[in-house]
């Protein structure tokens, strides 16, 4: 078994947190080369990242039972457009599981904020967004999460574009 899988290394998928049993971040880049005709990312892509930021977060669920986990279904919701360049956060956690099944959840922000070192940030703006917000972030939304976007937003800020959901099996292995 190859540890990252090669469908991570092809899609420049890192690991960013992994420090919580049950739950994980992973950090990408949306290439021009996954644009679809439209010029946004195209959505499989978007899928397989929270496909695999989802078995990540199954996988640290087993706390070092040795398992083969296998992604039975998944359902992903589209729900903004994700430009070439942006960077994409995905969050997945375990909300209920046992020895042999694990429902987990991702949410996937896409953050176009890129910081110059000094004080300003993409849109010329110290400290400020590049959606006309009033919240310093780039999502146009109200303040309240960790960066000052919405509730539930990864440090370093982003826009909601998927929302996601699977049931991983185990089986045992030996």
């Amino acid at each position: 078994m190859q540890v990252p899988p090669n469908s991570d290394l092809t899609l420049g998928m890192v690991c960013v947190d992994k420090s919580e049993p049950g739950r994980c971040t992973w950090r990408m880049t949306a290439h021009e080369r996954f644009a679809n005709p439209a010029g946004t990312m195209q959505g499989g892509f978007l899928a397989a990242f929270a496909d695999s930021s989802m078995g990540a977060a199954a996988v640290t669920f087993v706390q070092g039972r040795k398992v083969f986990s296998a992604n039975a279904e998944m359902k992903i919701s589209f729900l903004a457009p994700v430009p070439p360049g942006a960077i994409l956060t995905c969050t997945a956690e375990v909300v209920s599981g046992g020895s042999t099944v694990a429902f987990v959840e991702a949410s996937i922000f896409a953050s176009t904020r890129v910081s110059s070192g000094d004080g300003t940030t993409a849109g010329g703006e110290p400290g400020g967004g590049t959606d006309g917000g009033t919240d310093g972030g780039t999502d146009g939304g109200p303040a309240g999460g960790t960066d000052g976007g919405p509730a539930g937003t990864p440090a370093g800020g982003g826009r909601l574009v998927a929302r996601a959901n699977s049931t991983y099996i185990f089986r045992p292995r030996d």
